[in-house]
């Protein structure tokens, strides 16, 4: 079984077992806690799917924070030609490292087909109705035309 999780600002793709590194958290290693935002729940052979609006109901992943730790270092160069400027700064970013112990899909209500379909109905009416909205736009009065001199002729 697998499950799309929102942590973060981010998502991602969890199996039971993985190990993961996420954004920071203040939580201390080896202490346990859950994910309840899934957005999506499956199985690896795609004969189940549970798919949340926006997210799975009851479901959740329990998780262990294993290490708290920070990336490699990367360097930020500043540089102006013919200016005399350049600066040099370093940054890691820090990361958690966390290890997937279950995935739960406690029963709940999850969106089935007929109910995706009328939402996306629903939405697809709702861009329509936007469309057909005509914004008035302010009059601009329009300056008259510049008159246009004559051409010279010229003697054959």
């Amino acid at each position: 079984m697998f499950a799309v999780v929102y942590f973060g600002g981010k998502q991602y793709r969890l199996r039971e077992k993985d190990e993961v590194d996420v954004e920071k958290l203040t939580t201390e290693a080896g202490k346990n806690f859950k994910i309840n935002e899934v957005l999506l729940l499956g199985e690896e052979d795609g004969s189940s799917l549970k798919i949340g609006m926006p997210f799975v109901a009851g479901a959740h992943v329990e998780c262990q924070v294993l290490a708290q730790g920070k990336a490699k270092k990367i360097l930020v160069f500043k540089f102006q030609s013919k200016k005399h400027y350049h600066r040099s700064q370093g940054h890691r970013q820090p990361f958690t490292t966390i290890k997937v112990l279950k995935i739960s899909a406690v029963g709940g209500k999850t969106a089935s087909p007929k109910e995706e379909k009328a939402v996306m109905e629903a939405a697809k009416e709702e861009v329509k109705e936007v469309k057909a909205v005509k914004v008035a736009k302010p009059k601009v009065a329009k300056k008259p035309a510049a008159k246009k001199t004559p051409a010279k002729k010229t003697a054959k």
